[in-house]
C-alpha cells in the first residue's frame, strides 16, 4: 500500500532518517525499543518494503566539495540490489564509524516519489 497513513512507526523512522540523508546508524534514535538495538536480521525487513515501493534509496557517502571550497560530503549513487542486500546485511552498516568521517557509510534518501510522501 502506498498511503503513508498506513506506515508503521518503524516505517516512518526510516522516512525520517531518509528525509534527514543521515547515516543509516541514526535511524536508531527514532525507533522504539526493542527495535532501536535490533540486529540488522530485524531491520532488514522494515526497509526493504520502502526501497521496493520506489520510496527510499540506499547510497554510500561519498565526498563533496561544495561552492566555497573545503571538503563535504553527500550521498553517491544508489546501490545495486546485490550490494544493497550484503551492505545491509553487515553490522558495521549499522554502527557509528569510530572517527566523524563519514566517507564510505551507508545513508539513506528518498526517491523522487519517496519525497512526495508527507506524515
Amino acid at each position: 500500500m502506498n498511503d503513508p497513513e498506513y506506515l508503521s512507526a518503524a516505517e516512518r523512522a526510516f522516512m525520517l532518517n531518509a528525509f534527514e540523508i543521515d547515516i543509516l546508524p541514526g535511524v536508531r534514535g527514532d525507533l522504539d525499543e526493542p527495535l532501536a538495538s535490533a540486529s540488522p536480521g530485524e531491520l532488514v525487513p522494515i526497509l526493504l518494503p520502502l526501497i521496493d515501493r520506489g520510496w527510499i534509496d540506499v547510497c554510500r557517502v561519498i565526498p563533496w566539495t561544495p561552492p566555497s571550497g573545503g571538503a563535504g560530503f553527500q550521498p553517491g549513487p544508489p546501490l545495486v540490489r546485490d550490494e544493497l542486500l550484503n551492505v545491509l546485511a553487515e553490522v558495521s552498516s549499522w554502527e557509528y564509524p569510530e572517527s566523524d568521517d563519514w566517507i564510505g557509510c551507508v545513508t539513506l534518501t528518498h526517491t523522487p516519489e519517496g519525497r512526495l510522501i508527507s506524515w
